[in-house]
């Protein structure tokens, strides 16, 4: 098994966080970009990684306790919100290529949406693109509705993208969705092999 954390961004992950965003983004924010999101108290700005097991080789250096060093987390992915009046605007959710497919980004926009939550913002929006249907079909089972198009969007290729929203963030019903959503990501994440 191996584990997980969402915490938020920190500055010893800069580097590795715009490398996940050239590999699954295709390069949408710089090195200053996530910066200047670290520091903005509008900005929740997170980051998924793997904690690896430490190594039982007894040949291995040891601290001063003579436990192995703790190996290094990897980051395996990012997302980010603005808080705008009562909005929540998911600006970016990616999960490395190689991680996919895992309950990965579930885990993430779950924390997202939490976040929103208990920033007491009413709403969340986001954008995507139209070819985009693994994120496309997250985004409706966590109960985000197609409620426009943006032409031509993304200046790569031209696409459109989709404009979705998330209703009712703090209506009392949504923590009681929350709530029951939470068990049902664990069980996702553990059949991949993962605990968070």
């Amino acid at each position: 098994m191996t584990f997980l954390r969402i915490d938020p961004l920190t500055p010893e992950f800069l580097t590795a966080v715009a490398e996940l965003d050239k590999s699954s983004l295709g390069g949408i924010w710089s090195l200053d970009n996530y910066r200047r999101e670290m520091e903005s108290p509008n900005s929740d700005l997170l980051v998924l990684s793997l904690i690896p097991r430490r190594p039982e080789n007894r040949d291995s250096r040891r601290d001063p306790l003579g436990h192995p060093p703790d190996p290094s987390p990897i980051l395996v992915g990012v997302g980010c919100l603005w808080s705008i009046l009562e909005e929540a605007h998911i600006t970016l959710l990616a999960i490395a290529p190689n991680y996919q497919g895992q309950g990965l980004g579930q885990a993430m926009l779950y924390q997202l949406l939490f976040c929103a939550w208990q920033r007491q913002l009413e709403w969340a929006t986001l954008e995507v693109r139209v070819s985009n249907t693994p994120a496309i079909s997250l985004y409706k089972k966590f109960g985000f509705q197609d409620v426009g198009r943006r032409r031509r969007y993304y200046q790569d290729t031209g696409e459109d993208a989709l404009i979705l929203w998330r209703y009712g963030l703090h209506h009392p019903g949504f923590q009681n969705w929350l709530a029951e959503w939470k068990p049902q990501i664990c069980d996702r994440l553990t059949r991949s092999g993962f605990r968070i």
